[in-house]
């Protein structure tokens, strides 16, 4: 089987790599590029953990095979912050204790960044609505919502600005 040539941007570098037709996106990232961060849970596309954003649309990399983002722009986890600067959902997540063993975590930020972005006024129903596709086993679901909510201040007065 032959590999595929792929040229992409990767949070907002341009990265080539070669492929097997049939690998996850989620693969290429974890064991191909190093970009570790985004998560295995469920490898079907009903956990989010592997959450990526993909030329604006948030997708599971799991579900994704790396031929296809040839071409295309894509965020992962470790695009988020800002070099050593936390990205607001990253701290909001962190004072308000939304986290517990991890493996849920980068693909709730990354969701949560994709609906603010979108929606920044989202409240509380529509940040629940919206991040029914991420599971968590360890923390529940309030302390999430709620980092959601008091990022949400934060990334609106950015983008404004």
């Amino acid at each position: 089987m032959s590999k595929h040539h792929v040229i992409t941007r990767i949070n907002g570098e341009q990265v080539e790599f070669l492929t097997d037709p049939g690998t996850s996106l989620l693969s290429a990232l974890r064991d191909q590029l190093g970009l570790t961060g985004s998560k295995e849970g469920c490898n079907n596309g009903n956990c989010g953990a592997c959450n990526v954003v993909l030329n604006g649309e948030l997708v599971n990399s799991c579900c994704v095979l790396a031929v296809e983002i040839n071409g295309a722009e894509l965020t992962t986890i470790e695009g988020v912050a800002d070099g050593d600067n936390l990205h607001p959902l990253q701290q909001s997540f962190i004072n308000d204790a939304a986290l517990q063993c991890g493996i849920c975590t980068p693909g709730f930020i990354v969701a949560a960044k994709a609906l603010l972005e979108r929606e920044p006024d989202a409240d509380e129903a529509r940040i629940r609505h919206w991040l029914a596709g991420n599971l968590c086993r360890c923390t529940g679901y309030d302390k999430i919502v709620q980092a959601v909510l008091d990022a949400a201040p934060e990334m609106r007065a950015a983008a404004r600005a």
